[in-house]
């Protein structure tokens, strides 16, 4: 029994560290950076409440039925995930880097404006896509659980995961709030430097993302076709 405990604690801590690394909390906090500037800071809050939740329901979502929800049910494969937040990503990435400039300075409402209810560009506009998807959690994300749920195999492995999937949508969400803070720090002129070259990061991302999911789909396709 403590065996197996301990190669479930050991499996929870793995994955963190894996999912820790693959998000690359500061590479991370400079690309939400231009998206979260526009934004106040009770907006910017509510925006990284609302990137834990996400995280964590795709995470527990992956962890318990994500082999059979893709498979079975939709028929897609991690790829495709991955080329699709390549595409969405670009089309962010492009805006940023070309965009005009008074999208990266941080806007503070003003006395007396009314600030409830969702409103064209409020942050339920971002917080999904592109904060949560593919910024935050993507195809080889979502890979990287599913594979590491069939690993472990039992349901005490996967409440470990779970655990540890819980633990690494808590950084997601400081890493956008600690954002906010830089943000609203940073000079107006900083604001658009970072802007420009989060765009420039962001296209990058993408452009790797569309060349490594595209390569694995062909090369999948091709293996299909030979046998």
């Amino acid at each position: 029994m403590s065996s197996s405990g301990s190669f479930a604690v050991d499996d929870a801590v793995v994955l963190f560290i894996t999912l820790v690394a693959l998000y690359s909390p500061a590479a991370a906090l400079s690309s939400y950076l231009p998206i979260i500037a526009r934004f106040n800071a009770k907006d910017q809050f509510r925006l990284a409440v609302s990137l834990f939740i996400n995280v964590l329901a795709i995470s527990l979502t992956a962890i318990w039925i994500g082999e059979l929800l893709l498979e079975k049910v939709l028929g897609l494969s991690t790829d495709s995930l991955v080329v699709t937040g390549g595409i969405a990503l670009i089309f962010e990435g492009i805006h940023l880097m070309t965009g005009p400039e008074d999208q990266f300075i941080v806007k503070e409402p003003e006395p007396g404006a009314a600030t409830e209810g969702p409103v064209e560009g409020s942050w339920r506009s971002v917080a999904f896509m592109p904060i949560t998807f593919p910024l935050t959690i993507g195809g080889t994300t979502f890979g990287i659980l599913v594979a590491f749920r069939a690993d472990v195999g039992s349901v005490h492995g996967a409440v470990g995961l779970s655990v540890a999937a819980a633990l690494y949508a808590l950084v997601t969400g400081v890493t956008i709030y600690a954002a906010g803070h830089v943000a609203r720090r940073a000079s107006q002129k900083a604001q658009i430097v970072l802007g420009r070259l989060a765009g420039i990061l962001l296209t990058a991302i993408a452009v790797t993302l569309l060349i490594s999911g595209g390569t694995r789909m062909v090369h999948s396709v091709l293996q299909s076709l030979a046998h």
